[in-house]
Order: structure tokens, then C-alpha cells, then sequence
């Protein structure tokens, strides 16, 4: 008879994979991010326990949108105030603060709720090449 094999946290091993994001489109380089992160590119995927790696994102400033995405959509957030509703377009964003463009796109990506920010957790994102996490020998990712 077969049984179904869960994986246990405790006999989970972590990897850790680098992608650098010089010149990848930034929703197919979140699919990615978010596969590695939620474990669905392992044999042991589980899907209610953490089964995934760790991922260090670099060169945050250099990831791209195609078309016209960066100057026609935009982030709306309303700052708590009167008349404080506010809109910046991701090339502005993209500007000053590509890690946060990033993390969203994978955020959205990843199951909603402890599971998925338990997750969010390995992500580890930098503007520029370098990062502080060598200790770790980080696989580079296609």
C-alpha cells in the first residue's frame, strides 16, 4: 500500500540560490522567485508547511517592465489624512525603491497568511551586485 510522505521541518535542508536581475522582466522573475521560495521546485513540496529555499535578489535597479507598465501603472495608498490619497507610477518607484517593487511582486505571489509570510522571510533583496550573505554559497540561478 502506498502512503503519502509529508516532509517534516526538521529534516528540511535549506539551500540558498542567488538571481540577479539585470535586465529580467520583473513578473517572470517573481514567478520564479516565488516557486523557489514556496519549495514547488523540490520532490518534498508540502503544501502546508515551509518547504522552500532561501533567495537573494541583486541588482534590484536593474529589473525591467516591458512596454509602457512602468509610466502607466501606478501604486495608490491613502496616507490616513484628509485629501492624502496618493499615486506614484512604478517608474518612480523603480527609482528609488526597486526592492519594494520586487517583494511586492513575489508577495502577491505567495499564499496569504503566517504560511506565506514565514515565507516572504527568505527573501533577501539588494540594489547593486553585492550582498552579505556569501557565508552562505549562494547557487546562481538561470
Amino acid at each position: 500500500m502506498r502512503q503519502t510522505t509529508f516532509a517534516k521541518t526538521s529534516e528540511l535542508k535549506k539551500n540558498w540560490h542567488l538571481i540577479d536581475a539585470s535586465n529580467q522582466r520583473l513578473g517572470r522573475m517573481a514567478v520564479q522567485i516565488a516557486t523557489i521560495l514556496m519549495g514547488k521546485h523540490r520532490p518534498d513540496y508540502t503544501p502546508h508547511i515551509d518547504t522552500g529555499d532561501f533567495v537573494v535578489v541583486t541588482n534590484a535597479e536593474k529589473v525591467m517592465m516591458t512596454g509602457n507598465k512602468a509610466a502607466q501603472r501606478s501604486r495608490t495608498f491613502f496616507s490616513g489624512y484628509a485629501g492624502g490619497w496618493r499615486e506614484q507610477s512604478y517608474a518612480d518607484l523603480l527609482s528609488y525603491k526597486p526592492e519594494w517593487v520586487i517583494e511586492q511582486a513575489v508577495k502577491r505571489m505567495l499564499p496569504k497568511g503566517r504560511l506565506g509570510r514565514s515565507m516572504l522571510g527568505k527573501l533577501k533583496v539588494y540594489q547593486g551586485p553585492s550582498h552579505p550573505h556569501q557565508a552562505q554559497n549562494p547557487l546562481p540561478v538561470k
